[in-house]
């Protein structure tokens, strides 16, 4: 459930991202654009880019701490329990080899 939220997360982030690059290309190409009703909507636009500027960097922020956290839980359990980190990962390399192997 976890991992499935901080994929939806980093898909959410990378969306955001495009959205951003492309209303800043909008943005760039009305540039010359003369007129009362584009001079409101180049303003409006900018403000919602910040704003969206600001709530990626807040995402970016909580997946990293996320990712921090799992990497600290994971070293952890690793530490507690060696030898049944060392079963998972034998079995998961079993798993993978058993795919490979059947291409």
């Amino acid at each position: 459930m976890a991992t499935e939220s901080t994929v939806t997360k980093d898909k959410l982030a990378q969306d955001l991202k495009i959205v951003i690059a492309d209303a800043e290309e909008l943005l760039r190409a009305t540039a010359g654009q003369a007129g009362e009703k584009v001079a409101v909507a180049r303003e409006k636009i900018q403000d919602s880019l910040h704003r969206a500027k600001v709530k990626l960097a807040e995402v970016e922020d909580v997946l990293v701490d996320t990712s921090k956290q799992a990497a600290r839980a994971t070293d952890e359990y690793v530490h507690e329990h060696p030898w049944g980190a060392v079963g998972i990962a034998a079995g998961i390399g079993l798993v993978i080899g058993l795919l490979v192997g059947r291409r």
